[in-house]
């Protein structure tokens, strides 16, 4: 197979999920995505540039697996810091080396932050 390419519908399975490629009754990605919020948060951030031809990316994961309180996080963190970014299903990334407003705004919110 080519890389760039992958199973839509197995006639032993039916029809496959999208994110993690398995059969779409047995897909627990609905599920993950709305993780329950712990009582104490723990915030990692590290800065990437590998792959992003050259630009500077603060990434801020370790946090639940939850849809909802990423996206709001993504927006609070974008107009805190004044810049754009994004909620990815494993944490938010920002555009620009921007971790120690990003700690200050985290420590702020109650959030213990590492990195």
């Amino acid at each position: 197979m080519r890389d760039n390419s992958r199973p839509v519908y197995s006639s032993a399975a039916g029809r496959l999920c999208p994110t993690c490629g398995q059969p779409e009754r047995g897909c627990r990605c609905a599920e993950t995505a709305n993780e329950p919020l712990p009582a104490r948060l723990t915030a990692k951030l590290r800065l990437e540039k590998a792959g992003r031809g050259g630009k500077t990316v603060t990434v801020v994961f370790g946090l639940p697996n939850n849809a909802a309180f990423l996206k709001r996080l993504a927006q609070e963190l974008k107009r805190t810091c004044g810049t754009g970014g994004t909620a990815t299903a494993d944490g938010v990334e920002l555009q620009g080396d921007l971790r120690g407003r990003v700690r200050e705004y985290l420590v702020s919110k109650g959030y213990q932050v590492k990195g």
